[in-house]
């Protein structure tokens, strides 16, 4: 948002020091990754098990090896060296850190009172059962999320009833992918067999709403170049997501075109059958404006510019944070991405902090519906825990169709 004059502190005059609260918060980087390794490391090593011999300082040396080498790698990785190796090592200690992290404190908390309230073993005993299982839930946990985030997504259908959608573009099929995250772990072929997947869903509109990757559109184009056998009977369209704008975003708008893929930057196109029409628009990433990319930032006004209000509005946006603003602007039906679904439990508490919506169909003032994908890949961590990968197919229905 734009500075205006009057929110600029007058000449000589001090500004506010910043709050306890703003000075709290310059230590979280440095404090949340200490706990996320400090926590497992005392409850399964230090909680009354008194372990023989080394098991211990081992342990211990173990977890504070791995807090080092954690950002270390995540800095390689995805900053200016953008070394896929390192990337992966810090990811993957990112996600397994978390859920380990995650059950010490449930089950730390949870399993130990049960076993005491049940006058289960002695405080040596209770200690070890719970330390065995939070590390055999851990792994359990680690290894089927791994799985659930490479496999190719399932498809989820739903029927979405749009109250001024043309009866003749009743039954509209409209295929959303999302989120696809091409990274540091190669995944052409996966990349292909969901290009497949949505190719069998014989779609009419074929949508794509950012964050196609991790990394420029020359690093990560073989594991992008399936899109190009994506096929539509109408239209395939994309918008950004603010992960291009980490990544030289023009490159992902012109592979995208090169692709066969219509960029929805702030306009729209319609979808016409048997005299009803459809708005197909698309904006840029709310993070857009703020890339310093010159023609870059969210612009709802230009999206619909020249289309007629009469007629109903699907729009494009990344985030689903901007559902407000789609919704002051008559939007019928938003589709975004972006949360993951929270993609390992419990984050997804932490993303209702910064969006309005973690996953599925919700409703927005009195006219707009907004479908939040759980997202076709996965970002960072390989790892996917109660909240699946998705291929979504949204038939769109009109209140006057045929019965």
């Amino acid at each position: 948002m734009t500075e205006t004059s009057s929110s600029r502190p007058a000449a000589g005059a001090q500004e506010a020091p910043p709050s306890r609260l703003h000075r709290l918060m310059r230590w979280v980087p440095l404090v949340a990754p200490v706990l996320l390794w400090a926590v497992p490391c005392w409850v399964l090593l230090h909680t009354g098990q008194h372990w023989p011999g080394a098991v211990a300082p081992v342990g211990t040396a173990l977890f504070v090896l791995g807090l080092v080498v954690m950002p270390l790698a995540m800095v390689r990785g995805h900053g200016r060296r953008q070394q896929d190796g390192a990337a992966i090592v810090g990811d993957t200690l990112l996600g397994a850190i978390w859920v380990l992290f995650t059950w010490s404190v449930l089950l730390g908390a949870l399993l130990r009172a049960a076993l005491a309230l049940t006058g289960t073993g002695d405080g040596q005993d209770r200690a070890r059962i719970v330390t065995w299982a939070v590390l055999g839930t851990a792994a359990v946990l680690l290894a089927w999320g791994y799985a659930e985030a490479r496999r190719v997504p399932r498809v989820r259908r739903l029927d979405v009833e749009l109250p001024r959608l043309g009866a003749a573009l009743d039954g509209t099929r409209v295929v959303l992918i999302t989120d696809t995250h091409y990274g540091p772990l190669d995944r052409a072929r996966w990349s292909a067999r969901v290009c497949e997947t949505v190719n069998g869903l014989e779609a009419d509109l074929v949508c794509h709403t950012g964050d196609i990757a991790d990394g420029t559109a020359r690093r990560r184009r073989a594991q992008a170049a399936p899109l190009g056998t994506v096929r539509a009977a109408r239209a395939r369209v994309y918008v950004t997501g603010n992960h291009e704008y980490y990544s030289e975003a023009q490159g992902w708008v012109d592979l995208m075109d090169e692709l066969g893929w219509e960029p929805l930057r702030n306009r729209h196109l319609l979808l016409e059958r048997g005299g009803d029409t459809l708005v197909v628009a698309g904006v840029d990433d709310v993070t857009a404006q703020s890339s310093g990319l010159a023609g870059h930032g969210a612009d709802l006004g230009g999206a619909l510019d020249g289309a007629d209000p009469g007629h109903p509005v699907l729009l494009l946006a990344h985030q689903p944070a901007f559902v407000d603003r789609a919704a002051a602007g008559g939007v019928d039906l938003q589709l975004s991405g972006h949360t993951h679904g929270g993609q390992i439990w419990p984050f997804h508490h932490l993303v209702r902090l910064d969006q309005p919506a973690v996953a599925g169909l919700s409703r927005h003032g009195a006219r707009t519906l907004l479908y939040t994908s759980r997202g076709t890949g996965f970002w960072g961590p390989p790892f996917r825990v109660f909240a699946p990968s998705e291929i979504t197919l949204l038939v769109l229905r009109s209140p006057r169709r045929a019965a």
